[in-house]
Parts: C-alpha cells; structure tokens; sequence
C-alpha cells in the first residue's frame, strides 16, 4: 500500500504535492481495479493534473462506471462515481459523491462502487449452471 496520504491538503499551486497526489491517486485506482477484479483492456487509468490552482483529477474508466478523485473546492466530496456505458461515455449516469478518504479504504470504496453498478465484480455474482 502507498504510503499515507493527506487528501485534504490542497495541493494546487504545489507541483510537488500535486505530483504526489496524482501518484497516490493512481495506485489507489489500480488497487481499487484489482479489488473489483477488473479484467485488463475494460478499464484505464487517466490523470489530468490541471492548472496551477485545482488538484486535477485521477480517474479509473471502466466499461460500466468510472470513479474520479479531485479535491473539489472549499471541501466536501472528492470522489465523483457514476455509471456508464463504455469507455467512451463521459456524461455516464447520475453522480454519487464519496469522501476523498474512501481512497485509503479500497474494500468500501468497492462496495460503494457495487452498490451503484452491482454488475462491475464478475467474481462476485453466482455461477450459471
């Protein structure tokens, strides 16, 4: 596991801890990826790390939801999760917001995930016969 993260230091105008949060944020998304057992080539990983005065964002794409972390403006919530349809769909379903912080407990952050697109872990629906 990376080592620890402040997700509420702001860290526009800051390249160092802005790099670091875009690094940290990466690995979490690969971690999250791992946990819902996505299967290589459905999903990607971007970062955009922005202007001089906002975070930026990470986002993971799956073929059925993304998850994007930013630090969103005078607190509040920095994880956007929605639904989509393809790695091409950027307006996706509603949004649900999540802390920042679910980042440093992937096992809920999944859940969340599952709860908002219950098809993502393949491993985890019954096996047809």
């Amino acid at each position: 596991m990376p080592q620890g993260f402040d997700w509420s230091r702001h860290v526009g105008g800051a390249d160092r801890l802005k790099s670091r949060f875009h690094q940290v944020a990466r690995a979490q998304m690969r971690r999250l990826a791992d946990e819902l057992g996505l299967e290589p080539g459905t999903y990607e990983i971007r970062s955009n790390k922005g202007g001089p005065a906002v975070s930026g964002e990470v986002t993971l794409h799956h073929e059925t939801f993304y998850a994007q972390a930013s630090q969103p403006f005078g607190g509040g919530q920095g994880l956007l999760l929605r639904t989509c349809e393809g790695q091409r769909d950027y307006v996706g379903g509603r949004n649900t917001f999540a802390p920042l912080a679910m980042l440093d407990d992937i096992p809920a952050l999944a859940d969340r995930i599952r709860d908002i697109a219950p098809d993502v872990d393949r491993r985890r629906q019954p096996m047809m016969a």
